[in-house]
């Protein structure tokens, strides 16, 4: 499984984890992914995602998930979501 968010292409982040006596160790930030189901009101099908909490927090403001699908660039969406935007765009046009 890879460790992207599909909505927001949120990926791992390198850094350093630093002691007290401020040694520094290599170390990764990951994103808080979580496996969600979306439920499509357009193509009336639910769709299974790995998003992270902050692209959750993005949809729910939305209002739902086809106003974001919409509104989101696609070079952040995965390339499943860049085919999902086109038929979405295309059914509700």
């Amino acid at each position: 499984m890879s460790k992207k968010c599909e909505l927001t292409g949120k990926i791992p982040l390198k850094g350093h984890r630093v002691s007290h006596a401020n040694n520094k160790t290599k170390r990764k930030f990951l994103p808080n992914l979580k496996k969600v189901k979306f439920k499509s009101d357009v193509l009336k099908k639910n769709i299974r995602l790995t998003v992270s909490n902050a692209a959750l927090r993005s949809v729910d403001k939305k209002g739902s998930f086809d106003k974001f699908i919409k509104s989101a660039k696609a070079k952040n969406l995965s390339f499943r979501l860049k085919k999902l935007k086109k038929t979405l765009l295309s059914k509700s046009a």
